[in-house]
């Protein structure tokens, strides 16, 4: 055995004593990893690195279920998210580490007149691909910049990533199968199970009149590839504008249901504040509260970094991203002065409402010294982002203005 078979070895075995699995019959095995770390920027903000199957080196949250964020320096690269960099969001640890996708199924059932049970190739067979380009966002992307600090995941601004998605609408598959009057939703789950018989099941709901709309997507390729394994292949459901708590990895059941689903990731996980802003007070619990749904605007420098240099007097380039539900990015602005005055940007190529929407600008410093750059912008529904941190028990949806210090020399 030479060395490098030797270290694939090692890193096998680690792989294998992190996620507490057996190595009999296990397919999906990691290719290296590193012991380099991120810092973000708040409290115990410290994450290794760990490079996955099909996977750059990406921030580790959790290795049981898999949970890696996606370093911020990845989003400088282009508009759409590469594969490798893509983040990665499991629920539940009992999650499949091989999948056949020649007998991978899909089935339709419930209020249906043809229950279905369909083989990729049959789901390819139903009509011509589509393609949407999409951001894919955890609800809890941004957490640990909550204040107060709120329970869960500490996520930096990595959990989220914009991809072109290939595939058919969820709207053909339940048209084939005839959706029976009296349909109020549809639930889907995918591959991923609980340990203990006590941990809910994840299943998601959506309302029969989004499912039937055309814009849901049950996709099979990610930028042009087939979906990496840890984003859900085979097949994985898009449903662009909502947050990625609806986007079901491996999914393998539909159901026709004629009640509001009210299982625990429904009922009881993934609520907000039932209001506007999603908020409350900070420490105070909501009275009333809801399912989240649709992403919030926002926006962010990404060609540069917390406490980056930049010369005095000199030109200095500004790009960035901004994206919302679907409304569509209507402008951009940054400002250098604590948000007193705001300048505009240019907007590149629009790719889609659910894409990230390319923005660029140039900076003249003129003076040396700590400068705070702030971005916001605003959709075409006259929404902008907020000035003021908005808090909720959750920590999710959060689009506060973003702010950004560089270090004028």
């Amino acid at each position: 055995m030479n060395q490098q078979d030797q270290n694939n070895k090692i890193q096998r075995r680690q792989f294998l004593q992190t996620m507490g699995i057996a190595a009999a019959g296990l397919a999906f095995t990691p290719l290296r990893s590193q012991a380099d770390s991120e810092t973000l920027g708040f409290d115990n903000g410290t994450r290794e690195l760990i490079a996955y199957p099909q996977k750059r080196p990406l921030m580790l949250v959790t290795a049981r279920p898999p949970h890696l964020e996606t370093p911020f320096a990845a989003f400088k690269e282009g508009v759409l998210t590469p594969n490798d960099a893509f983040f990665v969001r499991y629920h539940l640890p009992n999650f499949p580490l091989s999948i056949d996708a020649d007998q991978h199924r899909l089935n339709v059932t419930g209020l249906v007149n043809k229950p279905l049970s369909l083989s990729l190739k049959e789901l390819k067979g139903l009509g011509n691909p589509v393609e949407v380009i999409a951001v894919n966002q955890c609800a809890g992307n941004s957490r640990g910049f909550a204040a107060p600090r709120v329970f869960g995941a500490q996520l930096g601004n990595g959990s989220m990533g914009n991809a072109r998605w290939t595939g058919i609408p969820l709207k053909t598959v339940l048209e084939q199968a005839g959706v029976k009057a009296g349909a109020k939703q549809v639930t889907v789950r995918g591959l991923d199970h609980p340990v203990l018989p006590a941990t809910p099941e994840f299943v998601k709901a959506l309302d029969i009149d989004l499912a039937l709309s055309g814009e849901p997507l049950i996709a099979w390729a990610m930028n042009g590839k087939d979906l990496p394994f840890l984003n859900g292949y085979p097949i994985k459901l898009i449903v662009p504008g909502y947050f990625g708590t609806y986007w079901i990895k491996h999914l393998s059941e539909i159901e026709v249901i004629d009640h509001s689903f009210e299982g625990f990731f429904m009922k009881n996980a993934y609520q907000v504040p039932d209001n506007d802003c999603l908020c409350v007070i900070a420490g105070v619990a909501p009275e009333k509260t809801r399912s989240i749904t649709q992403l919030k605007i926002r926006s962010f420098i990404t060609n540069l970094s917390e406490g980056q240099t930049v010369p005095l007097e000199n030109t200095v380039a500004l790009q960035g991203i901004a994206f919302d539900s679907g409304k569509g990015i209507s402008t951009v602005e940054f400002s250098d002065d604590g948000g007193r005055q705001w300048q505009a940007t240019s907007l590149g190529e629009d790719l889609g409402k659910y894409s990230f929407r390319e923005w660029r600008a140039t900076w003249k410093p003129q003076s040396k010294g700590k400068v705070a750059l702030q971005v916001r912008a605003r959709n075409r529904a006259g929404e902008e982002q907020p000035a003021t941190n908005m808090w909720n028990p959750g920590g999710y949806a959060r689009n506060t203005i973003e702010t950004l210090a560089v270090i004028v020399v």
